[in-house]
């Protein structure tokens, strides 16, 4: 395989390993609340994040690299902004449809492709701009129903949607500067380090933060440990596979054909739900593969 193009298979097993999370969170949310399930993932993830830097350091001997100033305002970031991404989205949700609200924060492709290039100097093409419009496009039109007024429940929905999209935008980017900030290792340990770092951020911040101001949620995600454990593994795996792909390439190569990860939410439903895809859903599957496609297309 060339190497150029590992990016590809990381990525499609991170968007796999997370549909896997977001489902087994899906199901926590019914017993332990919204906060409690979303904090799973940093929590129960931290640990095999560990795991993981303790397993590549062995099996390649590699030192793990020391922080430096750039790597820890660049984690800080990431993580934050990976944190407010997540609450925001899920504040939008409360008023809008999951469909609705997917479609605001899925616009993040576009916004990492300019955060990247503004912050870090990540290459932008016409190709790969239009290939991440073309699958955007595809998202919007899979999860927007016909007749749906984006702006029936008022512009706050709307706008914490499209800002959570952002953030998400600017953790994926803060995430790839820590890595390129390390210098020295592979791309599996700098991926991994940076990974380790930035759970563990999360974990203590949200530890804190309920435990000061939802203590009950907090004790929730104690008591459903057992469960908890699954979906941070699967949490864990995804972000190690996401991090090396911001190791690999730009995060709006990775984070556009990341984009796929609707298709397998979709084949889940369709699996498992019964539910019935309509004509316009494959209208913007096809948007979502072409996209991607062409995004293919401009790395060879």
């Amino acid at each position: 395989m060339n190497l150029s193009l590992l990016w590809i298979p990381v990525t499609l097993a991170a968007a796999a390993a997370q549909t896997g999370r977001n489902a087994t969170q899906r199901r926590l949310t019914e017993t332990i609340g919204t906060v409690g399930a979303t904090q799973v993932r940093f929590l129960y993830g931290f640990p095999f994040a560990l795991l993981s830097l303790t397993g590549v350091t062995l099996a390649t001997a590699e030192d793990v690299p020391g922080p430096n100033t750039a790597f820890f305002a660049y984690v800080l970031a990431g993580a934050l902004a990976q944190i407010l991404a997540t609450a925001l989205m899920l504040s939008a949700m409360r008023e809008r449809s999951f469909s609705v609200v997917t479609a605001y924060t899925k616009t993040e492709p576009v916004q990492v492709a300019v955060f990247g290039l503004l912050i870090l100097g990540d290459p932008l093409t016409p190709a790969m701009a239009g290939a991440i419009l073309i699958a955007t496009a595809g998202v919007f039109l899979m999860s927007v129903k016909p007749g749906t007024k984006l702006t029936a429940s008022g512009l706050r929905p709307v706008l914490f949607g499209i800002v959570s999209g952002a953030f998400f935008a600017l953790a994926a980017i803060g995430f790839r500067g820590a890595i390129l900030s390390l210098g020295e290792g592979t791309s599996l340990m700098r991926a991994t380090t940076t990974l380790a770092w930035g759970l563990g951020l999360q974990t203590a911040i949200l530890l804190a933060w309920l435990g000061l101001f939802d203590r009950k949620a907090l004790l929730a995600s104690f008591r459903a440990w057992r469960p908890s454990l699954g979906a941070g593994c699967l949490g864990a795996l995804a972000s190690q596979f996401w991090f090396l792909g911001f190791a690999l390439t730009t995060a709006a190569n990775v984070r556009t054909l990341a984009l796929v990860e609707v298709l397998m939410a979709q084949a889940v439903s369709h699996r498992f739900l019964a539910q019935a895809t309509t004509r316009r859903e494959i209208a913007g599957m096809v948007l979502i593969v072409t996209g991607v496609g062409l995004l293919l297309m401009a790395h060879r």
